[in-house]
């Protein structure tokens, strides 16, 4: 991959692995980062599960896919977000309102922007997911 972005390659890999009905997916390496977006796609439903395999480097993800994810996809550059800017970015990102999540790093660690908008906190857009 030449675009050097841990997060951008896992997302695509997860996304072809989706649309060509792969029920798992290998994530490496594997970082913090991905590891809570991963959660936050979990609690909102679109993967059954992941688990983090040590392999003496950086470590993977093994992804369990449920055929749940239509696309998705980290967002470059990262947009700042307010509390009650959430409804632009999500007309720009996903195809309909309330449908799809973003996720969002804040103060308080990385969420969906359902969590941030209900805690009032902003953050910056990493990626999306519908």
């Amino acid at each position: 991959m030449a675009d050097n972005d841990p997060l951008s390659s896992a997302l695509s890999g997860i996304d072809n692995a989706e649309s060509v009905g792969h029920l798992t997916q290998t994530v490496e390496p594997a970082s913090n980062i991905i590891g809570s977006v991963l959660e936050v796609f979990y609690d909102r439903g679109y993967i059954n599960g992941f688990e983090f395999v040590e392999d003496g480097k950086a470590g993977r993800f093994e992804v369990e896919l449920k055929g749940a994810i239509n696309e998705c996809g980290s967002v470059k550059p990262r947009y700042s977000a307010g509390a009650d800017d959430y409804e632009r970015w999500e007309k720009r990102f996903l195809p309909a309102r309330d449908y799809g999540t973003l996720v969002v790093t804040t103060s308080h660690g990385i969420m969906s922007h359902y969590e941030a908008r209900e805690q009032g906190i902003g953050g910056q857009i990493i990626a999306y997911v519908y």
